[in-house]
């Protein structure tokens, strides 16, 4: 008995089995963007009911267990939470970088002029509110906080614009998808230059040494993950002991994976019309040419999607349903309280985000078109990107991660009571005003 079907005609197909029938429906789940910011508000709610609950000390403390890795000489020793959010979240910043590739080089904004403006946008939305920032905390305690307003959070964004549907055009969604990516990039920029420690120069060099090996790995063709892997974690553990905040070792390596594919559609049509059945009747899996050529088979339908994108597709699920639910639990929490909340970092935190954001991306947007750097699509609107600039304002993610930086205490907690308080408001206000907001027909042509 083979598994050749019956009838010549029926559709050329791979077995089934059980997993095969349950499967589909949860594929869906993942591949819908938004759903990571469901389980993300979620993980923030549970954090936050733990840390005013009778267990919130054993919730604390839990987070502050202390892990160390020993390599000769050379300790590393953090906290869980620590852990999480310098190894954890290096998978958030390398899967950013890919998306920032993917989307320069194969994606809409591979057009310089329509990307000019998201990346416009997102620089007015990081000098704007950090501006006004410094301008409430100046010679204050929190002074040091400036990049906390900074960021936007890509999947509470994604999230907002996925429950407007079609009330929204589509290039709004690319536009804000480009916007945040860019931020997030810009956020870890800050947290290199503005919240490392004093440099190790002779890691840092060892760090530029991994990257040179990267690279010389990559030019001679070299396509095995596991190598990519292990040289990736020295290169984070150099970065880690010169003093640069080892998530920056995410981008770097997010920017340096290839967006270019290795076989053409061609050579995979190609080598796949060389693919024959193994005769009825054969068992074993001897060195046959059918077993080579299915091998390579094999391999060019892999090597068919670039790098990039296979990492991208690899990760995506992880980092949003596993990754960042982990580290909210393990930043979201605090106890409410009236003090946090009448802290002036608290005020700061909240105006820079709630009109800082959406001033700086309207001003920016408005200086890059009328300067001729920038297109702006023919269907985005300004009253959509008045919209999705205060959505902009949902710094959630970043926010929280460069505050555990910048600040302690009871600064940290009003700083966070801040975000939470501001990525109310801001969606609130962008969703509403993405409602009210008319879409309009799509012209024939791009406007400024």
């Amino acid at each position: 008995m083979t598994d050749a079907p019956t009838d010549p005609a029926a559709p050329v197909r791979l077995p089934r089995a059980l997993i095969d029938r349950i499967a589909p429906p949860f594929v869906r789940f993942l591949h819908i963007e938004a759903a990571g910011g469901a389980v993300l508000l979620v993980a923030t709610l549970v954090a936050l009911l733990l840390s005013n609950s009778p267990w919130a000390a054993g919730f604390s403390g839990l987070w502050e267990t202390r892990l160390e890795l020993r390599l000769g000489d050379l300790e590393f020793g953090r906290s869980l939470k620590g852990w999480i959010n310098d190894g954890l979240m290096t998978l958030f910043f390398f899967l950013v970088a890919l998306e920032l590739k993917r989307e320069a080089v194969l994606g809409e904004m591979r057009h310089p002029r329509m990307a000019a403006l998201s990346v416009a946008a997102a620089l007015g939305g990081m000098v704007a509110p950090a501006a006004l920032y410094l301008a409430l905390q100046w010679a204050q305690p929190g002074q040091h906080g400036w990049g906390i307003v900074m960021a936007t959070d890509t999947a509470f964004v994604i999230a907002c614009l996925a429950l407007l549907g079609k009330r929204i055009a589509h290039s709004l969604r690319v536009f804000m998808l480009f916007l945040a990516i860019v931020d997030d990039i810009g956020a870890i920029v800050v947290v290199a230059v503005g919240y490392s420690h004093h440099m190790d120069w002779r890691m840092l060099a060892l760090a530029g040494l991994c990257i040179g090996v990267l690279r010389v790995l990559a030019a001679a063709g070299l396509r095995s993950i596991p190598i990519y892997v292990i040289v990736g974690c020295a290169t984070w553990l150099a970065i880690d002991a010169s003093g640069l905040h080892a998530t920056v070792t995410g981008v770097i390596l997010g920017l340096m994976t290839p967006a270019r594919r290795w076989v053409s559609d061609r050579r995979l049509y190609a080598i796949l019309g060389q693919v024959i059945a193994h005769p009825a009747g054969q068992q074993g899996s001897g060195n046959t040419s059918d077993r080579r050529t299915l091998q390579v088979a094999e391999i060019a339908a892999r090597e068919s999607l670039s790098p990039v994108e296979r990492l991208e597709m690899a990760l995506h699920p992880w980092v949003s349903f596993c990754i960042m639910p982990v580290f909210a639990l393990a930043n979201a929490g605090l106890a409410l309280s009236w003090t946090s909340v009448a802290q002036p970092v608290a005020a700061a935190v909240f105006l820079g985000f709630a009109v800082g954001k959406p001033a700086g991306i309207l001003l920016f947007s408005a200086l890059a078109l009328r300067s001729g750097l920038a297109l702006r699509p023919a269907d985005l609107s300004w009253g959509q990107i008045t919209g999705g600039s205060f959505l902009a304002g949902i710094g959630f993610t970043m926010a929280l991660f460069i505050a555990n930086l910048a600040l302690v205490g009871p600064l940290m907690d009003s700083a966070k009571i801040g975000i939470f308080l501001a990525s109310l408001f801001s969606a609130a206000m962008g969703l509403a005003l993405l409602v009210w907001m008319p879409r309009t027909p799509p012209p024939t042509r791009g406007k400024r």
